[in-house]
């Protein structure tokens, strides 16, 4: 008898191979038929045994009692006797925070009336969707809506570019890490003397092209419509920095490390993160440099946050207390005789971030809170305009096509199909595909333009830029922003 992962069946998925359908087991391998993958596990049971180790509990007759499941992650099983040995080396147990950990410190505040019930679109009468184009149509009055389409390159990706073993999903990768180091090399920010900070980073290929930019110290340090001048010393530092709280397969990072540039990775979620306790920014204190592909959703807020210090600043700032306790939590670094008075980080010299996911933001973490409130608008709004902003990519396929929701709290986005809320069927009996379109562009625009805002407040002049083609992404907006 063949045991299966899944016991029952998800109404609207695509029907899947049944068990009745797929060829037996290996001979002399495990008989659990993984739902997931569609065949049988491949790992070998003990001696006697029809299921291995890890799906000992199927076994019939009480004999893989002895497994159980670890209390700390029910993706896995372990035998009950080596529980407690177990626990003491399991990946997902509470590893030491390191000290530039401060728990929310860029989340943002928490207001009661922040936590509204959930509504859907299609949950909405006509009547409620249209009164909120309305008031989306008046608050976007005035804003930016003749965005530049300007798409840029850069010379140390053009091997790699023009190298037809790419296939097309890298060469859309590749493009667009040409045109955000090209929208760099064109803010004067592409040059050695500062560190950059990829905000989710993935892979870190964006750093890894930054770097291969600056190896070269006969690379121009400006564009070709400004003054030709030669970068600094080859000495000058460099430093690179990637934020990324996930565990993630082919990175760069070992192709940098005898480079001779601080190439440093930080496993921890932006919303935790704390620039100025980072020892390596705290070393030598160069100027940051902001970068992200494809930040989304609420992770874009949280790089702001955590870039600009809004912390004790502005209109969200968290209580006193606990900054000052998050501050005497890194004993030994106020005293380091290498780091300087002050927040213990350089300056922002610039930032260039390529948006995306704008329907997995959230109002907690939300940085133009007070240009929504200016608006008349609040947190139901705003949570409405957050779902309807996925039109502006929905809208390209039919209404009633399915899509995958990808994680809300996810901070990068890998696929450049960002698959959006299931909302573009609400409102397809009432306006044409086109109109959708445009009203979710709109969602987008207002959601960017109470981030410009929040940069002017921090003293920069910021803009949004159409940095590739949509065929290369239809998420094809960057965020640019210098000091005023």
């Amino acid at each position: 008898m063949y045991q299966s992962s899944a016991g029952r069946q998800t109404h609207g998925a695509p029907e899947r191979l049944s068990v009745a359908n797929m060829a037996a087991p290996l001979p002399g391998r495990c008989r659990f038929f993984v739902q997931k993958k569609n065949r049988f596990c491949k790992m070998v049971p003990g001696k006697g045994r029809s299921f291995c180790g890890e799906h000992a509990t199927m076994e019939e007759g009480g004999a893989g009692s002895r497994r159980i499941t670890c209390p700390l992650d029910p993706k896995h099983t372990v035998a009950r006797e080596n529980l407690e040995k177990h626990l003491k080396k399991c990946n997902s147990r509470e590893k030491p925070r390191p000290v530039y950990y401060v728990e929310n410190i860029n989340a943002g505040r928490v207001d009661r009336d922040q936590k509204l019930p959930e509504v859907t679109l299609a949950e909405r009468s006509r009547a409620e969707l249209e009164s909120l184009v309305e008031k989306l149509k008046t608050a976007v009055e005035g804003l930016q809506e003749d965005m530049e389409d300007r798409t840029l390159s850069h010379p140390v990706l053009q091997e790699e570019l023009n190298d037809p073993k790419n296939g097309g999903s890298a060469h859309k990768h590749l493009k667009q890490q040409a045109s955000i180091l090209g929208h760099l090399q064109e803010m004067g920010l592409l040059k050695r003397g500062r560190c950059f900070v990829e905000f989710g980073a993935g892979r870190g290929k964006l750093s890894h092209w930054i770097h291969r930019a600056l190896q070269n110290p006969e690379n121009p340090g400006t564009c070709e419509d400004e003054k030709i001048t030669e970068d600094p010393e080859p000495s000058e530092d460099l430093q690179l920095l990637l934020v990324e709280r996930c565990s993630t397969r082919f990175k760069v990072d070992g192709k940098h490390q005898d480079s001779g540039v601080a190439f440093q990775r930080l496993q921890v979620d932006i919303q935790h993160l704390d620039l100025r306790k980072v020892p390596l920014l705290r070393r030598k204190a160069l100027p940051l440099v902001g970068v992200g592909k494809h930040l989304c959703g609420a992770a874009t807020d949280l790089a702001l946050r955590c870039l600009l210090g809004t912390a004790g600043v502005g209109e969200d700032p968290e209580p006193p207390p606990k900054r000052l306790k998050g501050s005497e939590a890194a004993p030994g670094t106020e005293g380091d005789p290498e780091t300087g008075s002050g927040s213990g980080s350089g300056p922002v010299l610039g930032l260039a971030v390529a948006l995306c996911c704008h329907h997995c933001c959230e109002w907690r973490h939300y940085v133009g809170q007070h240009f929504f409130l200016q608006r008349g608008l609040g947190p139901a709004e705003f949570a409405a305009f957050c779902r309807m902003s996925s039109w502006a990519t929905c809208g390209h396929r039919p209404a009633n096509q399915s899509s995958s929701s990808p994680d809300p709290t996810n901070q990068r986005g890998e696929a450049e199909e960002h698959a959006g809320e299931e909302e573009a069927g609400a409102a397809s009996g009432f306006w044409t595909g086109a109109e959708r379109q445009q009203v979710g562009r709109f969602c987008k625009l207002l959601i960017d333009s109470g981030r410009r805002d929040f940069l002017k407040t921090r003293g920069f002049s910021s803009r949004l830029t159409r940095y590739v083609e949509p065929a290369v992404t239809l998420e094809n907006v960057l965020l640019t922003a210098l000091p005023c």
